[in-house]
């Protein structure tokens, strides 16, 4: 038997043929394979993915094209452990065989979750979530912007509790949707609308509760970045209480609830009207208290005036003039009186003793040189007398003793 001629391959030939034999293997076809991420490379330009997955023993190279990278919900990270899904192949051009890459998920928790987590510490890294920057929330505000679904539940609690809690609010309505591709841009154009044309104290953005794949719109960076950049205050009310977004940490306000949100947007009017009631009912007491203490200190200073006035004074003093007057006038009549009285004595005495008097009633005085004649020694023989009477004098001589 001639021996068989090896037949001669070329290295692309060689290359098609085994890529060939890989292809053909349905068991290379749709693989499910667990590694770690090693080698990361991502082309931003192109949207390819190029890594290494290995474990504790070998390695294999991997590829994501932009097609399939687009549909990721988490970006992939050096070091995180994966579970993949995708097809075992040959790349001619190298000879090296490599893991086409359709499908990712982190191994051991949810893509969508995962992608979270990045997205909530990378945004709290710059600042968005920092309570500095949150805007307190208006207390009366006069309308309120809802934006959310216009046939869900949600909108309806909404309208209702902020009708009943305060009627003069006026709302207006930005119906979006809240979940699918198209929900993120609606939501974004929302609010960028409401502060553009300025047309809300308030704006509170959200919808009912469902899965973390119902409110992933609620997780979108961009909007996160509208909502920070609104110089309207943003109450977040997604969801159900135990639900968390990034809308949630980034709006000013974050609400348990639709109708939580709608509660904490406006006040209660009922407690509005019993509070004023209650100020009114205090100030009312507080005044009254207030009057009956300036009362009293109106009262006091009154009567420390009165003791003070110079009335008292003055009317005491005229009563002492009043009084020293009448003492005045009474010491004077009665030293006029007994003046009088004294006069009148001394005037009856001295009518006694009036020469004219006795010369009245026939007796005369008889002068010696103008010196009354009181005793015969008084004269001698030859002197001239002068003899008073009432109605003259006479004029004698005395002729003998």
């Amino acid at each position: 038997m001639l021996p068989v001629e090896p037949k001669i391959l070329t290295v692309s030939q060689l290359n098609f043929y085994v890529k060939s034999v890989l292809d053909s293997d349905p068991r290379l076809n749709y693989v499910f394979l667990c590694g770690e991420i090693s080698n990361l490379t991502d082309h931003y330009r192109s949207g390819h993915i190029y890594l290494s997955l290995k474990d504790n023993k070998s390695v294999i190279r991997a590829v994501m094209f932009a097609g399939n990278a687009r549909n990721l919900k988490f970006k992939p990270m050096e070091g995180m452990k994966v579970i993949c899904r995708g097809r075992v192949t040959l790349y001619e051009a190298t000879g090296q065989y490599q893991y086409y890459i359709e499908d990712m998920q982190p191994d051991g928790i949810g893509a969508l979750y995962q992608a979270y987590e990045q997205l909530k510490e990378k945004l709290q890294s710059k600042g968005l979530f920092d309570q500095s920057h949150k805007k307190p929330i208006p207390y009366c505000p006069k309308t309120i912007g809802v934006i959310t679904s216009p046939t869900g539940a949600a909108v309806q609690d909404i309208k209702n509790i902020l009708t009943r809690r305060f009627p003069s609010v006026n709302i207006i309505l930005c119906p979006v949707l809240v979940q699918g591709d198209n929900a993120v841009p609606q939501l974004i154009d929302a609010v960028n609308k409401l502060n553009e044309y300025d047309l809300c104290d308030t704006i509170i953005i959200g919808r009912g509760g469902g899965s973390i794949e119902d409110l992933w719109a609620f997780n979108d960076e961009n909007l996160a970045y509208a909502i920070y950049n609104s110089h309207i205050p943003v109450i977040s009310a997604v969801g159900h209480e135990t639900d968390f977004t990034i809308c949630d940490f980034v709006s000013d306000l974050r609400a348990p609830t639709p109708s939580a949100g709608a509660e904490l947007a406006v006040p209660d009017r009922n407690e509005i009207l019993q509070n004023l009631d209650a100020q009114r009912q205090y100030l009312s007491s507080l005044m009254d208290k207030k009057l009956i203490e300036n009362n009293n200190v109106v009262s006091e200073m009154t009567t420390k005036l009165l003791s003070l006035s110079p009335d008292d004074k003055i009317a005491k003093l005229y009563n002492d003039l009043d009084f020293l007057s009448q003492k005045y006038e009474n010491n004077s009549n009665r030293i006029f009186q007994n003046t009088a009285n004294k006069i009148e004595l001394l005037a009856t005495k001295l009518e006694s003793l009036n020469p004219v008097s006795t010369l009245k009633r026939g007796y005369s005085v008889v002068t010696n040189n103008d010196k009354t004649v009181t005793s015969v020694k008084d004269v001698k023989n030859g002197d001239t007398l002068a003899i008073n009477v009432t109605d003259g004098k006479i004029i004698s001589k005395v002729i003998g003793e």
